[in-house]
C-alpha cells in the first residue's frame, strides 16, 4: 500500500532500521514510516547468531510482529530496494514498486567477506550472518565431523567457543599472527588463546588458506600454503565483512570503503542518511571517518536521524563500545584499539576478572578491555568520554578504588 504523502523511507529492516523507525515514533513523528528488508523475518537481533546457534530459541525478535502494524509502521518484508532516484525522491522496490520519499535512510549493513579459493563454493563451506546461516551451521554441525573456522575474529571465536561446549573438535585458521590481529591487544589475543586452547580448541595462526578440500561434492578439510590439512566436515569462513554500499554508490552519494555521513548520519545528499554496519562516520573531534560494525554504533547513529529529523537536541557522543561472550567470559571494550598505547593491567575482584586500560602519551585512557570486570568498563567509559587523566600505578593497583584512580595525580605531573 502506497503512503498518500512522502514518506520516511528505510532501506533495511535490521537492528538499525527497526531501532529508528521505533525511536522516530517514540519521539512523536507522524509522517508515514516505510521499513524495507530483505529477508522474510521480522527484524531480529543478530550477536545470538555467533554466542548461541546450536541452542533452542537462538532467534530472537527485536520486538513482537504487532509492535509495527500498532505503531504505524508499514514493514516489507522479503523485499529489496533495486534503485534510488535521487531527483525525484524515489526508489523502486523489487516489486516494481516506486515509493515517493522525504528523506531517506540506509540501513543496509554488511555481507561477509567471501573466501577466494579453490573450492570455496563447495557445501559445507559456511558464512555467518543471518538465521538461516545459524541454522545451517548447526545442521552441518550435527552432520558429525570436525569444524574449521577460517578467521580468528570475534564472530569465529564466538563459535569456536559454542563448538567446544557441544564436543565439536574445533580448529581455527589465522593469517595473522595472533587471533583479534585488528581490534584487540596482543595481551587480549593471547589471554584468549590460552583460554581456548586450555578447553581443546586448537588455533593456528601465520596460516595462509591455499584451498577448500572436497569429496563427493562436499567439504573435508581446508589445505594450508605450507602444505599441511585441517580436516573438517564443516568450514566456517569469517573474515571480516564488507559494507552493503552498491545501492548507495549507484545513487551516487559519496562512498569510500561504505557510505560517508557527517554526525548527524547525513549523506552527501542531505535527504539521505545512513546508518550502521554501511556507514562511515566521525566520532571524535578528528574528523577521521570510521566504519564500526556494532549495535551500540548503530543505536547511537539511529537517535543522531531522528534528532536532525524531529529537530530535537542532537544526542552526547558515545564511547564506541563492543562486546563479546566466550565459554564464562564476557568481553566489553569501550574505545578504539589502537597500536602504540600503553597498557596497564588492573586484576578484577575475582579470579580470571581483569581490565586492560590503553592509555596515550597524555595519560588519559584511550581504550578498555575488560573480562568478567563490569565496573572496570564503567569506569573506562567515563575515563574515555571525560578524558581524565589517571596515574597508571594507582590504575594497576587493585587496592585503590577507581573512583580514587581518577583522582590520583599522574605520573609526571
Amino acid at each position: 500500500m502506497r503512503p498518500a504523502t512522502r514518506a520516511l523511507v528505510i532501506v533495511g529492516a535490521g537492528h538499525g532500521g527497526s531501532t529508528l523507525a521505533a525511536l522516530l515514533r517514540q519521539s512523536g513523528f507522524d509522517e508515514p514510516v516505510v521499513l524495507v528488508g530483505s529477508e522474510t523475518h521480522i527484524p531480529y537481533h543478530r550477536p545470538p547468531l555467533s554466542k548461541k546457534f546450536g541452542a533452542q530459541g537462538f532467534r530472537q525478535d527485536i520486538r513482537p510482529s504487532e509492535f509495527y502494524a500498532d505503531n504505524d509502521i508499514e514493514l516489507r518484508t522479503g523485499t529489496t530496494v533495486t534503485a534510488i532516484d535521487r531527483s525525484v525522491r524515489t526508489v523502486t522496490l523489487s516489486t516494481g514498486e516506486r515509493i515517493e520519499y522525504a528523506h531517506l535512510v540506509l540501513a543496509t549493513g554488511s555481507s561477509p567477506r567471501r573466501l577466494t579459493v579453490r573450492g570455496c563454493d563447495t557445501t559445507g563451506v559456511l558464512t555467518l550472518r543471518t538465521v538461516e546461516d545459524a541454522a545451517a551451521l548447526a545442521r552441518s554441525m550435527a552432520g558429525g565431523g570436525e569444524l574449521a573456522i577460517i578467521g580468528g575474529g570475534y564472530v569465529g571465536m564466538e563459535v569456536a567457543a559454542v563448538a567446544r561446549s557441544l564436543d565439536v573438535p574445533v580448529t581455527v585458521i589465522e593469517r595473522e599472527a595472533r587471533i583479534l590481529a585488528r581490534v584487540a591487544s596482543p595481551d587480549l589475543s593471547q589471554m584468549l588463546t590460552d583460554y581456548h586452547r586450555q578447553r581443546g580448541t586448537a588455533i593456528r595462526v601465520d596460516a595462509v588458506v591455499e584451498g577448500i578440500l572436497e569429496q563427493g561434492g562436499r567439504a573435508t578439510g581446508v589445505e594450508l600454503a605450507d602444505g599441511s590439512t585441517v580436516t573438517a566436515g564443516t568450514v566456517l569462513v569469517g573474515i571480516g565483512a564488507t559494507p552493503d554500499d552498491a545501492l548507495a554508490h549507484t545513487a551516487g552519494l559519496a562512498c569510500d570503503g561504505g557510505v560517508l555521513v557527517d554526525s548527524s548520519g547525513r549523506t552527501s545528499d542531505p535527504s539521505v542518511f545512513a546508518i550502521g554496519d554501511v556507514a562511515r562516520r566521525p566520532i571524535d573531534d578528528s574528523g577521521t571517518l570510521v566504519r564500526l560494525e556494532s549495535i551500540p554504533n548503530v543505536t547511537e547513529q539511529a537517535k543522531q536521524v531522528v534528532a536532525a529529523l524531529t529537530g530535537l537536541r542532537q544526542p552526547e557522543p558515545e564511547v564506541p563500545w563492543f562486546w563479546s561472550d566466550q565459554f564464562d567470559i564476557k568481553l566489553k571494550i569501550a574505545g578504539l584499539v589502537r597500536p602504540g598505547a600503553r597498557i596497564v593491567h588492573r586484576p578484577g575482584k575475582r579470579e580470571g576478572s581483569f581490565a586492560l586500560y590503553h592509555l596515550g602519551a597524555d595519560e588519559t585512557v584511550h581504550a578498555v578491555e575488560a573480562a568478567n570486570a563490569p565496573s572496570d568498563f564503567i569506569a573506562g567509559k567515563k575515563f574515555i568520554s571525560q578524558r581524565i587523566p589517571v596515574s597508571p600505578n594507582a590504575l594497576g593497583d587493585p587496592s585503590v578504588s577507581l573512583h580514587e584512580v581518577a583522582g590520583a595525580t599522574p605520573v609526571g605531573s
